[in-house]
């Protein structure tokens, strides 16, 4: 380790917050699935900042479109319309069917606001989520996320929330009832282990909301702007959710959250709700720019068709350590008969950054623009990594 890579981690270590597990790697450049740290090492990328990098790291429309807009304003009021803001929630609501749009900075923001949007909008206080959900550490998106290890230091959170076992409509059906307000789902459960839920349940769960007036709220932050192979993971069922909650690969690599809102939607009270940087024009900017390329690039037909390449790959190992391979699109888990954590390590060894999912899940999730080459390349580690455990 270099001294300036040293310097680095004993800055941070001595003084950040300590929230975060933290790896001994600085990273400091990044061009598209590729990533270097201080020491000048190179790898292939299969974080994607937690899935948040669907075009890249540094896609050339995005800085462009960054660097033209902090000459002009990076920061706008939020009761002041904003050029760059109007075309964005304009295009958002267009490519997902919806009527309105909130902006905020963050998953967690997104899923806060569909919280009170689904108060609001039915005048209950009941919300159902699933196991192995995760939607947030705010206090709000943290009561719907499931798993004690984020929940329990901050308990009691809001009350009212009920978890149920993901994929199962007769559970559902069980929990949701006249106080409902709402159903959170992921359509793929991400922090929970890369599972997808099956279709009929999707359906079944927007059908027990409308018969019982509640409002469905679909947390696409991770499955959002292309990684299933859609734009949006819900598409590719035909739902009609109430709300969609998205973050992550919306802004391009700058922090921006949405809160799509549906028909059956109630407004919010003015000045019930807000957010100070959210939908600023700088975000705004590097969000259209990032929507420019995964619909100009093909993006997510890309994902769909190197995804499914993918999981026959890795699958066709036939490896005994792999117990599952599952996902949509490149969004990809591989459940292990062993812990993860000594994989994460060897494929760092091997120059390809990869995640977990839990304990014993190997999470995937590549920028959508990686070439074929370079994910053919770090499968060919991941088989390395895993054959050697």
């Amino acid at each position: 380790m270099s001294a300036a890579t040293e310097q680095v981690t004993a800055l941070e270590d001595a003084h950040a917050s300590g929230v975060y597990g933290m790896r001994p790697l600085v990273l400091e450049r990044g061009q598209g699935a590729r990533a270097w740290d201080t020491d000048g090492r190179e790898y292939i990328d299969l974080m994607a900042a937690q899935g948040a990098l669907n075009v890249g790291h540094c896609h050339p429309k995005v800085v462009a479109a960054v660097e033209e807009q902090l000459r002009r304003m990076t920061l706008c009021p939020p009761a002041v319309y904003s050029p760059q803001r109007a075309q964005l929630v304009e295009r958002l609501c267009a490519l997902a069917g919806m009527r309105r749009v909130f902006l905020s900075n963050s998953g967690t923001e997104a899923n806060e606001a569909a919280l009170k949007f689904a108060r609001v909008s039915t005048g209950r206080t009941k919300v159902v989520a699933a196991k192995r959900g995760f939607h947030g550490r705010s206090m709000g998106s943290l009561s719907t996320t499931w798993d004690p290890k984020y929940r329990k230091p901050f308990e009691p959170l809001i009350p009212g929330v009920e978890h149920v076992t993901y994929d199962d409509l007769e559970a559902l059906d069980a929990a949701v009832g006249d106080g409902t307000a709402a159903v959170i789902l992921e359509v793929v459960q991400g922090e929970g282990g890369v599972h997808p839920a099956s279709e009929a349940c999707l359906r079944g769960a927007q059908a027990l909301c409308r018969e019982r007036g509640a409002l469905l709220i679909l947390d696409e932050v991770q499955t959002g702007f292309g990684r299933t192979g859609r734009l949006f993971a819900f598409q590719r069922y035909g739902l009609e959710p109430d709300l969609v909650s998205l973050a992550k690969s919306l802004g391009g690599g700058l922090p921006m959250g949405a809160t799509l809102i549906g028909e059956r939607v109630a407004a919010l009270p003015s000045s019930s709700h807000g957010s100070t940087f959210g939908g600023n024009p700088l975000a705004c900017a590097a969000a259209l720019a990032s929507l420019d390329a995964i619909e100009g690039e093909g993006l997510c037909e890309r994902a769909e068709r190197l995804g499914a390449e993918a999981r026959a790959t890795i699958a066709g190992w036939g490896l005994p350590v792999v117990k599952d391979v599952r996902g949509l699109g490149l969004m990809i888990g591989v459940e292990l008969r062993k812990r993860v954590t000594p994989a994460l390590k060897g494929l760092q060894e091997r120059g390809v950054l990869a995640l977990p999912a839990g304990n014993q899940v190997l999470r995937l999730l590549p920028p959508l623009v990686i070439e074929e080459d370079e994910l053919a390349q770090a499968l060919g580690q991941v088989h390395a990594c895993l054959e050697a455990l």
